[in-house]
């Protein structure tokens, strides 16, 4: 049935897979459209790829239990010593490698992407290994998936296995088995004869009985799909990395990467103070000692000499303050002292392009969350500026339950893509990194001609 359609194009889906069909003449060329696929779909690759996807997965699933059983059950009886810990690991571990055949399989025969998990590591020495091993979330997710599959592919099998060879026993009885019934019982025979023999009947069952089998032949690789689309979702959800050790992973990274951010602030702000602000003040001293000792030494005092010291030292220091007021700016916005809300209106009203600011907030996030928010808004509003060709953008903000939603729009060029993670700490990829850090997200679209559209989720609390 249809799943949606836009003013060209209608979609069907069929076990996962997306059909499209023209919308003049609809239900006409829907007809043709699934008879074309039908009539086709035998004689192409796929099916008996899908078939050996059951058959060769089944076995492998078949060793696999068998195999990580064994060991724990040996594992058990020995538990009392360290040696049934080693065992029980060791089938955790095989349970791990089983999964990765599995995924290879499914890669080679069913062309399914399945992302490999995180490689097992561990901790230096035996019980470092036995430790880990017994953690490892990846290899008894994978023990849980083998053990499922176990009665589907029972079921699989006799279900795949009856539907090809009995539309073979129907299509071809009336040359191989003439003589006598079919070699098997299978779906067709059970189903549609009731157990009893293929040949009684005459000619009419005859004809019938190859008919049938024509119309099987041609139906086969749909139920087989259905299956192998099951087992797809079985091993998108438990062969797939673990999402709660890929969280910690990530979370690790963003959290290495806020170090490193951090201390490159630091040096940058220990460089800035060393080459501007401290030679400032260095001279700003030397200026006033020179002004003092001119005061202090000579009877005939050169005024204007005097003045024209004391003007320069007056320059350096006006300079030397707003440097330091750039540098206190770039650690803590003073405007986010009045609230997210002000600071974000105080952006907008600076903002070269013409901005529109519309904040809607229930609770005041945590500071951390408002100074991520104000730098990510800054750093978008002057992107827009100076890369958009904008003639205006949109800062909206809106709470969802324990999260923060920051959206900034412009209806410049676009084209706008992330940096390469790590060419730079700044600019979109700094951005990506800064968010994270907090376990939130940033999103891009921004096809070529524009509009672009930023979006920034935070928690409220971090």
């Amino acid at each position: 049935m249809p799943a949606g359609h836009d003013d060209n194009d209608v979609h069907f889906h069929l076990w996962g897979e997306k059909l499209v069909i023209s919308m003049p003449q609809e239900r006409a060329e829907r007809a043709k459209y699934l008879i074309r696929l039908i009539l086709r779909e035998p004689f192409t690759k796929r099916p008996y790829k899908e078939l050996a996807f059951i058959m060769v997965g089944s076995a492998l699933a078949g060793v696999a239990v068998w195999l990580t059983v064994a060991l724990l059950g040996i594992g058990t009886v020995l538990l009392v010593t360290f040696i049934g810990l080693a065992v029980i690991g060791l089938a955790v571990r095989a349970a791990r490698g089983f999964g990765g055949w599995q995924r290879g399989l499914a890669r080679s025969l069913l062309n399914e992407q399945i992302e490999n998990p995180a490689a097992f590591t561990h901790r230096p020495g035996f019980f470092g290994w036995l430790q880990m091993a017994m953690r490892d979330r990846t290899g008894w997710r994978a023990f849980a998936y083998f053990l499922l599959k176990i009665p589907f592919s029972i079921f699989a099998i006799y279900a795949a296995a009856s539907l090809w060879w009995d539309a073979f026993v129907c299509i071809t009885r009336p040359l191989l088995f003439n003589g006598g019934g079919s070699p098997i019982g299978g779906l067709i025979p059970n189903i549609f004869f009731a157990g009893h023999s293929l040949q009684t009947g005459g000619f009419l069952r005859g004809v019938g009985v190859f008919v049938l089998g024509i119309v099987f032949f041609f139906a086969a690789p749909w139920p087989i799909r259905g299956l192998v689309y099951i087992d797809r979702l079985m091993m998108q959800t438990m062969l797939s990395p673990d999402s709660v050790a890929q969280r910690m992973r990530s979370l690790e990274q963003a959290r290495t990467q806020t170090v490193d951010s951090a201390a490159a602030t630091l040096r940058r702000i220990e460089r800035d103070l060393h080459d501007g602000t401290q030679a400032q003040l260095v001279a700003l001293a030397m200026q006033l000692g020179m002004a003092k000792e001119k005061l202090e030494t000579s009877d005939d005092v050169d005024l204007d000499r005097v003045r024209q010291l004391v003007d320069a030292a007056h320059q350096g220091a006006k300079e030397a303050i707003v440097e330091l007021r750039d540098l206190a700016r770039g650690i803590h916005p003073p405007a986010l002292d009045i609230g997210l809300e002000g600071a974000l209106d105080t952006l907008a009203a600076r903002s070269t392009t013409p901005t529109e600011c519309i904040i809607t907030l229930h609770d005041r996030p945590t500071p951390a969350i408002e100074s991520i928010a104000y730098f990510c808004i800054a750093e978008l509003l002057a992107n827009v500026a100076q890369h958009a060709q904008a003639s205006k953008a949109t800062i909206q903000g809106t709470q969802f339950g324990s999260w923060l939603r920051l959206v900034v729009r412009d209806d410049g060029v676009g084209g706008a893509l992330p940096a390469e993670r790590g060419t730079s700490s700044s600019g979109l990829a700094g951005l990506t990194e800064r968010v994270q850090s907090v376990d939130g997200r940033l999103y891009i679209a921004s096809p070529v001609g524009g509009p672009t559209v930023v979006t920034v989720d935070l928690p409220l609390h971090a």
